[in-house]
């Protein structure tokens, strides 16, 4: 009898990957034999990256990370959570989870994707204490406020940040 992959879906916008989100990526490939990173489309948060760029650098951000290609796969979604991960076949959905807000979000979030469909588990990871403080949308003022945004982006995305708002 053949094994089943156990597949997860960590979904998010992204926008920019931190290294809080490469973390959590990282240690959900302890819970999963294949992770699909799941990038949301949506318009309602404005990214400042568009769909491709956000993907390229997910890829490019867990091309180092253990199994790297062959455990993680980087794919857009547009349409409901559950419908996509009924999609890429995922028994599991990780989220992150840094603060008690993100909590009561994610709490009211549980109720209603169970009810879409109960067979798909909804774990949640607590963020690493040293990458608590993380949101993108801080990364995001800080480098457009000419900050540093070094602790908590990559080189890469460092880069990107500083194209997009220039190196003053």
């Amino acid at each position: 009898m053949a094994e089943t992959l156990r597949i997860g879906l960590y979904p998010g916008t992204f926008d920019p990957v931190t290294v809080g989100h490469k973390d959590v990526i990282r240690r959900s490939l302890r819970l999963v034999d294949h992770l699909v990173v799941g990038v949301a489309i949506n318009q309602d948060k404005k990214p400042l990256f568009s769909l491709e760029e956000r993907v390229a650098l997910l890829e490019a951000e867990c091309a180092d990370l253990p199994g790297g290609p062959e455990r993680i796969s980087v794919r857009p979604f547009e349409t409901l959570l559950m419908r996509f991960a009924e999609e890429v076949g995922a028994s599991v959905i990780i989220r992150g989870l840094r603060a008690v807000a993100d909590f009561e979000y994610e709490f009211q979030m549980v109720g209603m994707n169970r009810a879409l469909n109960d067979t798909i588990e909804l774990v949640f990871l607590m963020a690493d204490p040293q990458h608590q403080a993380i949101a993108s949308r801080l990364v995001k003022e800080i480098a457009r406020l000419g900050g540093d945004t070094s602790k908590f982006v990559s080189p890469l995305v460092r880069s990107k940040l500083e194209e997009k708002f220039g190196d003053d």
